[in-house]
């Protein structure tokens, strides 16, 4: 089973490249990203954080201020805006009371004391939690989603029941325990379920992983 995650690893990083993820400017942009792209896309993120960006307000302290009415118009793009917004609020309540609304404070906490503690937050999975630790903590785990699962399971590396943890910790250990490698490797599947494992007619002919 080891050789033969690395071996899709490679046949990924071979035909696609590094990936470059996540894309943001700073660890609290990262933040905003993963609980905003809850059931939705990432260009629908970017125009809502490009709304945030052009007022000036995405910084913790900024946001915190803000009324949940207007917080939720700025991120309008994003969908589920007024649900997104209460969840913001709610991450930044957590935020402030357990790290002073700093993410170098956020940062020197162990990876199980934060995610406990981001799992505790109203509004945010396992999927956020960990997208918020890996891409804007740097911290050692798998992100697992709806892209990742199903390359998996077409290709029976998991069965139909497999939960996230399950399907988690086969990469957890059988892979080195490396943000780097970890990051890349999420990234090059969402490239994969995006462009060939398709949830309709995925291209199965021409997939890299043939």
């Amino acid at each position: 089973m080891n050789r033969r995650i690395y071996l899709i690893y490679k046949k990924l990083l071979f035909r696609f490249g590094r990936q470059g993820w996540w894309p943001a400017d700073a660890p609290f942009e990262v933040i905003v990203g993963a609980i905003l792209t809850q059931n939705t896309n990432w260009q629908n993120v970017e125009k809502a954080i490009a709304n945030l960006k052009g007022n000036r307000l995405l910084t913790p302290r900024k946001l915190n201020k803000l009324s949940l009415k207007k917080l939720a118009a700025l991120i309008k793009p994003a969908g589920y805006y007024n649900i997104k917004a209460q969840r913001l609020k709610n991450f930044l309540s957590f935020f402030f009371k357990n790290y002073r609304g700093e993410t170098r404070f956020m940062a020197q906490a162990s990876l199980q004391e934060l995610r406990n503690g981001l799992l505790s937050v109203n509004g945010i999975g396992q999927e956020t939690a960990d997208s918020i630790l890996l891409y804007a903590l740097d911290k050692p785990v798998f992100v697992v989603d709806a892209y990742t699962k199903r390359v998996l399971l077409r290709h029976r590396l998991i069965g139909k029941k497999a939960d996230y943890l399950q399907t988690q910790d086969l990469f957890m250990k059988n892979l080195k325990c490396d943000v780097k490698l970890f990051n890349e490797y999420h990234a090059l599947l969402v490239k994969l379920g995006k462009e060939f494992c398709l949830k309709q007619k995925p291209r199965c002919e021409v997939c890299p992983l043939k």
